[in-house]
């Protein structure tokens, strides 16, 4: 079979939560529904996913193929191997799901996407998806930073388990993954029970889909079509538990009583605006800011107007790593402002404000 350089990436979706929050629930869904697609699901530990050995039709060392078309392999050592082994497979798939353990920080998964150039050259990191246990998201919090990384660092949130908690309770849930990150997708699902496609090819690594939509990036006219449209929860034909509430929901339609948040956030997001800005000051800006603050940016996004550039500038970034790119002329009428957003621990807010200032052009 002859390969065409042409061939779209294939998305790469990063699933993450702790032990029972239900992801081996929806792997396994993915593996098993007749739903068309083939996805690659690649797990640390096949043992621990409890694969249902009925449907494996063959397997070759750490590939096992399904009969829906799907394949599951382990990871028991190096990422990179094991995808560049997917890419070389007959076929191919329509995309790649990686599950890292419980209490696994995603980001040396998200980076190993963004650091080799092989990897990059044939898949692109698609999102990250966090499932969060609604019944025992509390505890995780006070137990672990990492449970809040995880929702921090997340594109889409499946809430699970919704039928074990109060309306009550669920309301405070989601209040409380709103201030971790306000800008994530939230589902709220029993038994992990999602339309696949609000979960996968989302997109949200993509700089030309990113923030396009992150409502953070949205003015507000806009802002109140993204969330009230199509999938809005308004819409009495949705399943009660696979409501869709988007970023500030709550702060637009219920103002007097927004549930608060069931504990301290230590995750804190700071959003920047500015105007045009002098290239000369702006890259060495935020060079040394990924480089000293580096370990505490979980994220960071970003359009940037370049003063005398017809172009917008888009930069995204993971802890130290960052990339940016032209993305599209700005459009006749388009404010040209810059917008930054960075998500992360102990960030200096009156630092980053400062500084960010310090690099706009003098009028």
């Amino acid at each position: 079979m002859t390969e065409t350089t042409t061939q779209k990436p294939i998305p790469v979706t990063v699933l993450t939560g702790y032990l029972g929050a239900g992801k081996t629930t929806l792997l396994n869904r993915i593996l098993s529904e007749n739903h068309g697609r083939k996805y690659a699901v690649i797990v640390n530990e096949f043992g621990e996913i409890g694969i249902d050995n009925d449907l494996i039709v063959e397997s070759d060392e750490e590939i096992y193929e399904m009969n829906n078309g799907c394949v599951c392999c382990t990871v028991r050592g190096d990422l990179i191997r094991v995808v560049e082994g997917l890419m070389r497979r007959p076929g191919r798939f329509d995309a790649i799901i990686v599950e890292t353990t419980g209490l696994a920080d995603p980001v040396p998964v998200a980076q190993t996407f963004f650091m080799d150039d092989d990897v990059r050259a044939k898949t692109e990191l698609d999102a990250v998806v966090a499932l969060v246990d609604a019944k025992h998201l509390p505890l995780r919090l006070k137990d672990s930073r990492e449970a809040e990384d995880q929702i921090a660092f997340a594109d889409v949130v499946l809430l699970n388990k919704t039928d074990l908690v109060t309306p009550e309770e669920l309301e405070r849930i989601e209040a409380t993954v709103r201030v971790i990150n306000p800008s994530a997708r939230i589902y709220r699902t029993q038994r992990s029970d999602i339309d696949l496609g609000k979960v996968l090819d989302q997109g949200a690594f993509n700089l030309e889909k990113a923030l396009e939509n992150d409502p953070h990036f949205l003015d507000q006219d806009e802002h109140d079509d993204h969330v009230c449209g199509p999938d809005c929860d308004h819409d009495h034909n949705h399943h009660d538990h696979d409501h869709h509430h988007d970023h500030d929901h709550h702060h637009h339609h219920h103002h007097d009583h927004a549930p608060s948040p069931i504990h301290d956030v230590t995750v804190q997001s700071i959003s920047l605006r500015g105007g045009e800005m002098n290239p000369d000051r702006f890259f060495p800006w935020i060079q040394k800011i990924t480089q000293t603050d580096g370990p505490n940016i979980l994220r960071l996004k970003g359009i940037i107007a370049f003063a005398g550039d017809a172009e917008r500038y888009v930069v995204q970034g993971v802890h130290m790593i960052i990339e940016g790119d032209h993305q599209r002329p700005w459009k006749d009428g388009e404010k040209r402002e810059t917008r930054l957003v960075f998500i992360g621990r102990d960030l200096d807010r009156e630092k980053l404000e400062r500084t960010f200032k310090a690099c706009e052009v003098q009028a």
